[in-house]
Formats: structure tokens, sequence, C-alpha cells
């Protein structure tokens, strides 16, 4: 390659913007930054960790700017110097600057190193250039499973749910992440029963479920039905304490539950989890509202703002989709109200949503339209429909009316499409 790569390489980072060294308390990389500002010749390993602290907590920029200094100071970069620097353009997605970084590494020989060329993969699959990605995969003679992770990963986040399965299935050894990512990418594409027999084939090669396997597979099992392999997931927690107290494990099985419709196990767990976060709450919330418990939502609700946990978007739309199924009116126009003026969260669709539901269903009409008229965003066709449902199920003079309201903006209702969603 010419020489010309390093000067386009310092070029680029010439024209990066430069960030405040760092702001509030000194932490140890902090330290190690006024130590470094403090060194008159550092040589290459100090470069290096620096490029590399940069690389992990940024300003991103920071580490191509210590690339230009390195160079400009005639300390020659090592094989420890590129990785970060490509993780640094990732961060800054500028794939014109990780391809000049490329370009450098191939110039002064570099790209022999795994770890490198591991890096180059990586770069290519966070920039979606899959073909160049690919290329370079094809090129290595080792290939650990961190790179066919990558490539995995890469390919189905790019659509390529099949090529990603493809390069699984040619693996001659898988991680935990390895199964995972597959099992998460299928389920992500709507393909469930390919996923779930995906986690069958890790069950029965003898891997054990971590965290993120648990919080992937539980929610396929409950689209599925698939109760027995839900409930077997919930055993296998019974004898690894660890993992069984995790409040996203807990959070899952709650909500594998209340959509199996086995509402008192997902209560007993929640009551039984020592530690909850707000999605813990939300979850149990929702559950009961999906299961017609509406009141008891709301009292749980109310034990919730007792305990001094501040609700988030999703709290709202499960306790407001509780009002709905409960009929309590009076209820739901005062959390709606409570939203902005208590908590200082700003009604979305979904919130407005559930309101036109409650309405509807309680037969204020009018005010469901009122609301929906004067709502700050654009309704959706999932409001319009609510409305709509709402008109035939006993006000039919009004049906005409939200009929040609909707001919006027273009909306449809797509058939068999839910209301509230």
């Amino acid at each position: 390659m010419p020489t010309s790569s390093a000067t386009a390489l310092t070029n680029l980072t010439k024209s990066l913007p430069i960030s405040s060294p760092f702001a509030g308390p000194l932490t140890k990389w902090h330290m190690q930054i006024v130590s470094f500002a403090r060194t008159h010749n550092p040589n290459i390993i100090l470069f290096n960790s620096m490029i590399k602290g940069y690389s992990l907590s940024g300003p991103f920029e920071k580490s191509l700017h210590l690339f230009s200094l390195l160079r400009s100071r005639g300390v020659r970069p090592n094989e420890y110097t590129f990785t970060p620097l490509l993780k640094s353009s990732s961060g800054l997605c500028d794939c014109k600057l990780g391809q000049c970084v490329h370009a450098e590494i191939i110039r002064i020989g570099f790209e022999r190193f795994g770890s490198i060329r591991i890096g180059i993969v990586e770069f290519y699959v966070t920039c979606e250039r899959m073909e160049d990605a690919r290329k370079m995969f094809d090129e290595m003679s080792y290939r650990d499973v961190v790179v066919w992770n990558l490539m995995i990963r890469g390919f189905c986040e790019t659509g390529d749910v099949d090529m990603g399965l493809c390069l699984f299935r040619q693996m001659s050894e898988r991680s935990v992440v390895s199964w995972n990512s597959m099992i998460s990418c299928l389920a992500k594409s709507g393909r469930d029963s390919e996923a779930l027999e995906i986690f069958g084939e890790m069950r029965d090669q003898g891997f054990e479920l971590d965290e993120a396997t648990v919080v992937i597979v539980l929610p396929v099992c409950a689209r599925l039905g698939a109760v027995d392999v839900g409930q077997w997931i919930h055993s296998y927690l019974g004898s690894r304490g660890p993992l069984r107290n995790v409040i996203s494990v807990g959070n899952s099985l709650v909500d594998f539950y209340c959509k199996c419709g086995k509402l008192e196990v997902a209560q007993r767990i929640f009551n039984e989890m020592p530690r909850k976060s707000v999605v813990s709450w939300n979850v149990m919330i929702s559950g009961l509202a999906f299961n017609g418990e509406g009141e008891v939502g709301v009292e749980l609700f109310e034990e919730m703002m007792n305990k001094a946990m501040s609700p988030n978007d999703a709290t709202y739309v499960g306790i407001l989709a509780c009002c709905a199924h409960a009929g309590l009116v009076e209820k739901g126009r005062e959390l709606f109200a409570s939203m902005a003026a208590k908590h200082q969260i700003q009604p979305k669709l979904e919130h407005y949503g559930c309101m036109v539901d409650l309405l509807g269903r309680s037969g204020c009409v009018r005010e469901a339209h009122g609301l929906i008229r004067n709502m700050p965003m654009k309704p959706n066709a999932a409001l319009w429909g609510a409305l709509l449902s709402a008109c035939q199920e006993g006000r039919w003079d009004e049906v005409e009316k939200v009929r040609v309201l909707m001919k006027e903006k273009c909306v449809k209702k797509a058939p068999g499409q839910s209301m509230i969603e």
C-alpha cells in the first residue's frame, strides 16, 4: 500500500473535534490521563494504553488524535495500537476513517495478527459492510468463536438471518454467546419455532443457561404457548440461586406466566423477588391487565407509589390498560392527568390509545373523540379504529362520522388488527 494511507489517516483525525478531557470527580482513568499528560516522552506502551482507554470510554476521537501525536513524535505503532483505533472508528460511525486505519494496517504489514483481523471484522460488521467483513473472515486461517459470533450477528442484524444460521451450523465450536445470539436473531425475525428448536439443541448438548438465555427464550415460549419448556427453565433456575435472583430473570418469569394465564404463579414469583426494578412492577401490572384483573393492577400501582418507585412510560400504559379492563373511568382520567402533572411524563400514542379504549368501552364516545382531536400528535389507525369500535358497540349514529374522518385522513384499519398495540 502507498504511504498515502498514513497521510489520509492523519488528515482525517485533524478534522475531528476535540472534546473536553473530563468532568466531575477524578477516577483511575482520569488520573491516568493526567499522568500521561505529564510524561515528556511517552513510549508506545503508554500511547497504546491511552488509545485503548479512549476507545472504551470515549470520547472516541481522542484515540485518533493520540495516534496522530504518536506518529508526529516518531513513535512506531505495534500490533496493539490498531484494534482500539478500529473500535473508535466504529464508535464514531466513521466508515471512511476505519478504512484508512485498515489501509495503514496493511501498509505496515500488521494484517497478519489475529487480534487485528478480528478488530477489522468487528469494524466492518458494526458499519454493516458485510461483504468486506466476509472477505476478511474468509482470509483468516484460524477463526475463533469470537469472530464466528461477530459474523453471525452481523448477517442477522443486516437482515440475512439464513446466512447467519448457515454460519452457525458450520461452527465446530460454540459458546453460550453463540447459542444466545442465534436464538435471539431467529426470535427477532419472527421465527419462533426455529428459535425454540435451536434452544432444544443447546439443552441437548449440555450447555448451561445464562441470564441472556432465559431472557431471550421465555418470551418465545410465551408466544408459542410452550408452557412445558418455560416451566423446565423455571425448574432449572431453582437449583441456581444467583441466577434465579437476577432481576431480569425474575421479570421474564413473571411475564411468561402472565402471558400463559398462570397469574397465581406470576404473582408468587413477583412477591418472592428479593429486589425489584420499575420493569418488575410494569410487567406485573401489565400482566394483571392482560388477564382481566384491572382492579388488582390499580392496587398494585398504588403499592408501587407507596414504595416511592418512580413510574415511567410503560407503567402508565399498563395501569391505564388496567383501568380500561376494569371500567374505572374516573381513575383512568385521574391517572392520565397525573402523568405530566406529577411525574413529568408526556403522554404518547400508546397512552392516548389506552384512554380512547377506556372511554369507548364506557360509552364516553364524544369524550374519546375530543381526546383524539385535541392530542398534540397525529393519531394513528389504531386510535381511530378503537373509536370506531366503540361507536359500533352502542353509538351507531357516530359511526359514519368517524368513518368520514378516517377517510379524510387516509386512515385504513387493517382487518383483524388489534386496536391497542
